[in-house]
């Protein structure tokens, strides 16, 4: 049977996608507002990573009356990433969602090169002084370890966990899109 509305009527109630929920640029802009600044990603990003890490330290030890103390190491050491890899997605940088693998593997790389880069500071100062002091070691031990963390938290939020915000002006300010369908449904057709 046929509708008793002009077809420009019907076409008027048809619901369309972008009535239903925000689009994905929507969604992005959402995420991006409620990401966290700069300032207050390294704050927690420095609670994050130092919590997990005096965590960490307490777990190796405990783990390493189970086991070899390397492979509680290394067994800490990869579940402690892990856990800051979901900590710093969802907490520190704000993306809405827990990484993936590719965002947790880019994590353990700038994990493993903060790694690197204490290993080599404590070896050089062995190399330059063969026997230094404890202050000595812990101070370029230290240094290293803020300098990597420095660095690891601009590869992760420049790199890892970067958002588009190019898609947001200053004076935009994106608002979820609450739309619900306010339209009337049409008309039964079949009598």
């Amino acid at each position: 049977m046929k509708s008793l509305r002009s077809p420009n009527q019907e076409m008027a109630y048809e619901p369309s996608a972008a009535k239903l929920g925000p689009t994905g640029e929507e969604e992005s802009a959402i995420r991006i507002a409620g990401a966290p600044g700069p300032f207050a990603s390294f704050v927690r990003f420095v609670v994050c990573g130092g919590g997990v890490g005096v965590l960490s330290s307490a777990a190796v030890p405990l783990t390493a009356t189970l086991m070899p103390w390397t492979l509680a190491n290394a067994l800490i050491t990869v579940a402690s990433t892990l856990l800051c890899t979901e900590l710093h997605a969802l907490f520190t940088f704000g993306t809405g969602h827990r990484p993936g693998l590719r965002r947790h593997l880019q994590s353990a790389g700038s994990a493993t090169a903060a790694y690197a880069v204490t290993s080599t500071a404590i070896l050089t100062l062995h190399t330059v002084h063969p026997s230094p002091t404890l202050l000595w070691e812990q101070t370029i031990y230290l240094t290293a370890a803020g300098v990597a963390g420095i660095g690891r938290f601009l590869v992760l939020r420049l790199f890892v966990f970067r958002t588009d915000r190019s898609n947001t002006s200053p004076t935009q300010h994106p608002v979820p899109n609450t739309n619900r369908r306010t339209t009337p449904l049409p008309y039964c057709t079949a009598a």
